[in-house]
């Protein structure tokens, strides 16, 4: 990395080392840029190593059909981008696109989810190809599904992966490609230049560039405001529970349980407004095990290893905002609380869009503005 005087140099800054944040940067250096990443610390929220590694698609945008359309489109994305990622690493990150389940306890439960799915299927002008499972249809696929269970909805584009090894191979393959991540502590100032910016950073001194992208997740909310741009993030908290390796059983992931590719059984889907605490609560743990032993039985018999809580990013509508500055047009904002759904559209048309200036993506529905209506 070139210098000059005290300033440190870079064509393009993303700000947050996360899967969002690097994610946009593996595009950007697909794009030919020079790109670096200026990641906080450790002590940052890591929403990245603490998801639940769906990449899901079943109603996600049951009231904005725009997101249904760009979750359906990074779906179709994840396939090729997996495979370039193993391709320039080695690393597998054990993505499976064989469809999703979400199971529902009772009948009323399952009514309600079958009408949301029917009126998304109308919003998007019917290719929108779910299905309604009861309980021996669902069985006919997860033969472990429990009594207690009503029936689930399937929707044959969703998956999921192995969010870490995701992670590992974001990273190689940028750093391969020439990209340079640096720990540079906080971020506590933007200002725009004649051309370009200058950061200031709280471990590595000052930074110049002539792009900035925001993706600093939960931090987002005081950067945006430096560059005329508006997100108002809060936290919203996940408790996620992890057993002991077993013997495969489940074929499908579903909006609360998945088998990793470990063995592992990954138990999660709470949801917690209490700030920026990451902890755990017993009583959360114990209401999210007890829907999954409902779901599937044999759990009974499996042993708890960790747990742990994260943050979720979550905008006052639940969608992503993606937005170009009005005031300085090369700053971006790229913030969404689905990082794994959306990464490879934000590796692919996202920095596309900001390399390029330009994209058939509906980003005017996510712009900022809506939330100063």
């Amino acid at each position: 990395m070139g210098l000059s005087g005290n300033h440190n140099q870079a064509e393009i800054c993303v700000i947050g080392g996360g899967v969002v944040g690097l994610s946009v940067a593996l595009g950007l250096i697909r794009n030919g840029h020079q790109v670096c990443v200026l990641d906080e610390s450790d002590l940052a929220f890591r929403a990245s190593r603490g998801n639940f590694g769906l990449v899901w698609v079943q109603g996600k945008g049951d009231s904005l059909a725009q997101y249904a359309q760009i979750s359906r489109r990074s779906a179709r994305l994840w396939q090729p981008l997996a495979k370039r990622l193993q391709a320039d690493t080695g690393i597998d990150i054990q993505l499976q696109q064989k469809g999703g389940l979400f199971f529902c306890l009772t009948e009323a439960e399952l009514q309600a989810r079958k009408q949301m799915l029917s009126q998304m299927q109308v919003a998007v002008g019917g290719d929108y190809p779910f299905e309604v499972l009861d309980l021996q249809q669902l069985r006919e696929l997860e033969p472990e599904a429990g009594p207690e269970v009503a029936g689930a909805t399937w929707f044959p584009e969703d998956g999921h992966l192995n969010p870490l090894l995701f992670f590992r191979a974001l990273t190689d393959s940028f750093l391969k490609q020439g990209g340079q991540i640096i720990h540079s502590g906080t971020v506590s100032d933007i200002r725009a230049l004649t051309q370009g910016f200058q950061i200031q950073t709280s471990q590595n001194g000052l930074w110049q560039c002539q792009k900035v992208v925001l993706c600093a997740g939960l931090g987002n909310q005081i950067l945006a405001p430096m560059l005329g741009l508006n997100a108002p993030v809060v936290p919203n908290r996940g408790q996620v529970l992890i057993s002991e390796r077993v013997k495969p059983f489940l074929t499908y992931p579903t909006g609360h349980v998945r088998q990793t590719g470990e063995g592992t059984v990954q138990i999660g889907d709470s949801k917690e407004d209490v700030g920026f605490d990451s902890g755990t609560r017993i009583e959360v743990m114990a209401k999210i095990a007890n829907r999954a032993r409902k779901m599937y039985p044999i759990l009974n018999r499996v042993r708890l290893v960790r747990a742990w809580g994260a943050l979720r990013v979550m905008t006052p509508d639940g969608y992503p905002i993606y937005q170009q500055s009005e005031v300085h047009r090369n700053a971006y904002l790229v913030t969404c609380h689905s990082g794994i759904t959306l990464g490879a559209l934000h590796e692919g048309p996202i920095a596309d869009w900001i390399s390029q200036g330009s994209t058939d993506l509906p980003l005017e529905v996510f712009n900022d503005q809506r939330f100063k209506l």
